[in-house]
């Protein structure tokens, strides 16, 4: 008997008609009309079924704070950076945990399972970090919630960041995170960055680095996360985030670039949403997108996903943690119309989050974990033009959240009509 099979399924491959069938929490077989009975089945007839969304760039310390102290008028990073400053002596553990669980609540509910979170570490109480260690263990059963140590106010910058940031990774935090480009100068932001890579090369750990998130063409720090990467041997643990300076880079830099960023295995995590709203503040017209070369990325063969950022704190008021609206939102912004290029879209908050994440036994073949979303749409394209219901989320084979299919009555004279609006109308 097996617990669950999900019939007649449609998958991000392309592939139609297949059935799923799960045991022991795991993906036993995929292959059309599968044999046997289980406890539950599920008909997924034109429907399609993704592995979970991954948030792969995340703050859940400040998540859902908006307004606290006062909200951000000028709607800039800078004003948000001093919004947090002056929020962060009145934390508790208590209020973080509250916040951060309700946003899980929301992540669950549109078939957000994986989730890597920075946690400022510069509050010498490193309340934050309490609070979401232990919020990382009350949602294992439903999220992979990873952790990074963030030194909001710069690993140098900050006096005491280099001793908090040690003792967040022996508190249990997962990774090592920086801010180059947030301290003094463009020497300490490289000091900061060799120092960083270091510390991970000696604890096995994986970095990730709010890196050049300016619109300045000579913030050049991922050139040297980069190039520490590959001399320490690092390959494949490395993510730059945001490196928005790119999009304001000259050509012949980044050709040299963005091979350096390829050959060392860089991750990279733009977050689109957040991206276009800081970034060209200073602009008046022509006004930079801000977002880094995405295209030009991933045609190099950089493993590029992205990230929300923020939902409802001082540098952003909007956000449901939606992870179609952020790749809806990056494929406009990068011009990524084309049909595979959509679909790289759709892979960015998806499989390539998850290696981002490292995360095990992800994706959608037998052995893998059965984790996976039911959509009320056919394919990755449709999910991203309807952003549709989340019909059914599944962690490790149970079904923790359920939502009915979206329908329209429609009155047409003495007839009525049911319109599905996961189809399209035409």
């Amino acid at each position: 008997m097996l617990d669950l099979i999900v019939r007649n399924a449609n998958l991000p491959d392309g592939s139609k008609g297949q059935d799923i069938a799960i045991k022991d929490g795991g993906i036993a077989e995929i292959a059309p009309a599968i044999k046997g009975e289980a406890a539950r089945e599920i008909d997924a007839t034109g429907r399609l079924v993704t592995p979970p969304f991954v948030d792969s760039h995340f703050h859940m310390d400040s998540t859902l704070s908006l307004g606290q102290p006062r909200l951000n008028e000028s709607g800039t990073l800078l004003e948000g950076i001093a919004l947090w400053g002056e929020l962060k002596p009145h934390l508790t553990v208590e209020a973080i945990k509250q916040r951060a669980l309700e946003l899980c609540q929301w992540s669950i509910a549109r078939g957000t399972l994986a989730i890597r979170s920075h946690v400022d570490i510069c509050d010498d109480r490193l309340l934050a970090v309490s609070a979401l260690l232990e919020v990382r263990e009350e949602v294992k059963p439903w999220i992979d919630l990873q952790l990074v140590a963030f030194p909001q106010d710069g690993y140098l910058r900050s006096p005491t960041a280099v001793d908090n940031l040690k003792r967040a990774l022996d508190m249990g935090v997962d990774v090592v995170g920086g801010i180059p480009h947030f301290e003094r100068t463009m020497s300490d932001g490289a000091a900061s960055v060799k120092a960083l890579c270091e510390i991970a090369a000696e604890r096995g750990l994986r970095i990730d680095m709010h890196c050049d998130e300016s619109d300045d063409p000579l913030s050049r720090h991922v050139e040297t996360l980069a190039a520490e990467t590959r001399r320490l041997g690092l390959e494949g643990r490395v993510t730059g985030s945001h490196l928005t300076s790119m999009h304001s880079m000259d050509n012949y830099y980044v050709s040299k670039l963005i091979p350096l960023i390829a050959e060392a295995g860089l991750h990279a995590v733009p977050n689109p949403l957040i991206n276009i709203t800081l970034q060209g503040r200073h602009d008046t017209y022509p006004k930079r997108r801000g977002m880094t070369r995405v295209k030009e990325l991933m045609a190099a063969g950089v493993n590029v996903a992205f990230g929300h950022d923020c939902i409802m704190d001082p540098w952003y008021s909007l956000g449901s943690h939606d992870m179609l609206e952020v790749a809806s939102m990056g494929l406009h912004v990068a011009q990524m119309t084309g049909v595979a290029e959509m679909c790289s879209a759709f892979d960015a908050v998806t499989a390539n989050g998850a290696s981002v994440m490292g995360l095990d036994n992800y994706g959608l073949e037998p052995g893998c974990n059965a984790d996976f979303v039911i959509l009320q749409a056919a394919d990755p394209i449709e999910a991203l033009r309807l952003k549709p219901a989340r019909l059914f989320v599944v962690r490790r084979g149970r079904i923790i959240a359920e939502t009915p299919p979206v329908e329209s009555r429609l009155t047409l004279g003495e007839e009525r009509a049911s319109v599905d609006f996961s189809r399209p109308i035409l």
